[in-house]
Order: structure tokens, then C-alpha cells, then sequence
């Protein structure tokens, strides 16, 4: 890691084999990386997430037979994970989303 390169931070989840696929798991790790060089996703790889919080992104990764989301925000010194889960619907669960609001305010920013 390069010394401007942001630290990621992790509040919720966690990223591993099983219950990933070994693909969706580099998949994600390739993604947080790029975000940590600065770079910025958009669709189909990431999606805004203003209703959680400001600069709050959902990373999408498709697995064998389900989806993967990890929520992160970008902050100045970091990229902060706030929670990692399978997608089943459409929508985003409520409670991921309260859950997410949580972790921001227990956070601190």
C-alpha cells in the first residue's frame, strides 16, 4: 500500500471463502483497492447510497447465485466498510440501512 493510499476500515463483515465464491471474494478485493488509490466506481461496480449517509456507496459484486453488497463511505483518510451482506430483493433492507446510519454515528464522522 502506498502511503496516500487510504486504509480501509472496517465497522461490519467481513469478506471470505465460503460463503463467497473464491471469484466474487478477489472481486471484491479488487474493488476496495481501487477505491483505495482514489479511484471512483460507478455503475454497474458501485452505486450511491445518499440515503444511508452522505459519500455512502454500495459496492455490487454477482456471485454463482446470489448478490453481494458492502456498503462503505468515503472519507478523507479512509474507506470505511459499514456492513457486507447478501442481497436477496430489490431493495435495500431496512435494517441494513438503520444499522449502517448506527455505525456512522458510532464512528464518530
Amino acid at each position: 500500500m502506498k502511503t496516500k493510499d487510504k486504509p480501509l476500515v472496517w465497522l461490519h463483515g467481513e469478506i471470505k471463502t465460503p460463503p463467497m465464491s473464491s471469484l466474487a471474494r478477489i472481486e471484491s478485493g479488487y474493488l476496495l483497492r481501487r477505491l483505495q488509490t482514489g479511484e471512483k466506481l460507478s455503475l454497474p461496480h458501485s452505486r450511491p447510497m445518499s440515503l444511508i449517509g452522505a459519500r455512502c456507496h454500495e459496492l455490487r459484486i454477482e456471485d454463482e447465485n446470489k448478490t453481494w453488497r458492502i456498503v462503505y463511505r468515503i472519507d478523507s483518510d479512509a474507506i470505511v466498510i459499514l456492513d457486507v451482506f447478501d442481497k436477496k430483493t430489490q431493495k435495500t433492507p431496512k435494517k441494513v440501512i438503520e444499522n449502517c446510519k448506527r455505525r456512522i454515528l458510532m464512528y464518530g464522522y
